[in-house]
């Protein structure tokens, strides 16, 4: 069987569980963007330092070890998608670009190749038979559930895929890298984003398409224009700090981004009430239940990784999309974000956001 290993505790953990178990293991490492730039960041995953990791927990639990190179495809699934998605004034998830494209896409068919029999990783998600076949639920532990990310699994990559730590918690896991005596038993966990240093988007998006940063207004809802930005790409819906802006006179009411208009260059701010919507549209489903009706299914959505599920219709549309009905209206849906709905803990599918119509 392949273990995909990052260099990190979770995959190198589930390597040494599955050695334990009597399987003949093969690590795999995917090589994902420059590396002798990777070597300069700390916490980030699928870099240089990460590479040495993995092939040092590889050699130590004495499995056949390999490096893919990946940069080319990574650029082009990921990164370029990612610049491309806020250029369009959307606030892109690249992590789940990775899982759906290089990930389980690739590195996927790569292991089916090398002839596995199924592909374990480190993700804290689990996967359940089913009376329909293998269903995704959340890990047990909230605070490191990844379903969200891996919504864009489709049926065939989940019958090929195992994951492991999806019944423990964070320090259990630890505690058994502990015990297998595991080289980064107390590597800190990785960066969500592992090409963007510091969090810094926007130095990523003008390395990668210079010129990508115009200049535009910040234009208050009422048609007011409040000041000039430097570049919608420093922006995204639900936005309150550095905008830079404020009312005239006494109006001391806070202003959020409620939308941001890339063709014009312009970003929309506001009130917070005027980011409430209870209604919005998503595109490219992945479903993993039986088919999306067009009378819709009743579920709980997440809207973003860390917000709460809400409930909500969700109706179908025939077309590879649907239309999401909130029950109680959300502020701060921003379009590239995904929409992922669940039943009880089990994954029913998910699909992105799209930009709303913008009237008028």
């Amino acid at each position: 069987m392949v273990v995909a290993m990052s260099g990190g505790v979770d995959s190198s953990t589930v390597a040494a569980m599955l050695v334990e178990e009597g399987y003949d293991v093969v690590g795999i490492t995917l090589q994902l963007y420059d590396h002798g730039q990777a070597l300069k960041k700390k916490g980030a995953c699928c870099a240089g330092q990460d590479i040495y990791d993995a092939k040092s927990v590889a050699e130590r639990l004495n499995i056949p070890h390999y490096v893919l190179n990946y940069e080319s495809r990574f650029k082009e699934s990921v990164m370029d998608d990612f610049v491309k998605s806020y250029l369009a004034g959307e606030t892109p998830i690249p992590c789940v670009r990775c899982n759906q494209t290089v990930k389980f896409h690739d590195l996927l068919k790569t292991a089916r190749e090398l002839g596995a029999e199924w592909m374990a990783t480190g993700h804290y998600v689990r996967r359940i038979e089913g009376a329909g076949g293998a269903e995704m639920h959340q890990g047990i532990d909230p605070s490191k559930d990844q379903s969200y990310f891996l919504f864009a699994t489709t049926r065939e990559q989940l019958d090929f895929l195992r994951f492991p730590l999806g019944g423990l918690k964070k320090e259990e896991t630890r505690a058994l890298a502990q015990k297998y005596g595991i080289p980064v038993a107390d590597k800190p966990d990785s960066q969500d984003i592992c090409f963007v240093p510091n969090g810094d988007y926007a130095s990523v998006i003008e390395r990668l398409k210079p010129g990508a940063a115009d200049p535009g207004e910040i234009v208050h809802a009422d048609g007011r224009v409040l000041g000039a930005h430097k570049g919608v790409i420093h922006y995204t819906v639900g936005q309150r700090k550095g905008l830079g802006v404020s009312l005239p006179g006494d109006q001391n009411d806070p202003l959020y981004v409620l939308r941001i208009e890339p063709e014009a260059r312009r970003v929309i701010v506001g009130p917070k009430e005027a980011l409430l919507r209870n209604e919005l549209t998503v595109h490219d489903i992945n479903w993993l239940d039986a088919d999306l009706p067009p009378e819709g299914v009743e579920a709980m959505v997440k809207l973003r990784s860390a917000q709460a599920p809400v409930a909500a219709m969700v109706l179908g549309n025939g077309k590879g999309g649907a239309r999401v009905r909130l029950h109680e209206p959300v502020a701060g849906i921003a379009a590239g974000q995904a929409c992922v709905a669940y039943r009880g803990s089990r994954v029913l599918g998910g699909g992105w956001i799209a930009r709303p119509e913008v009237v008028g």
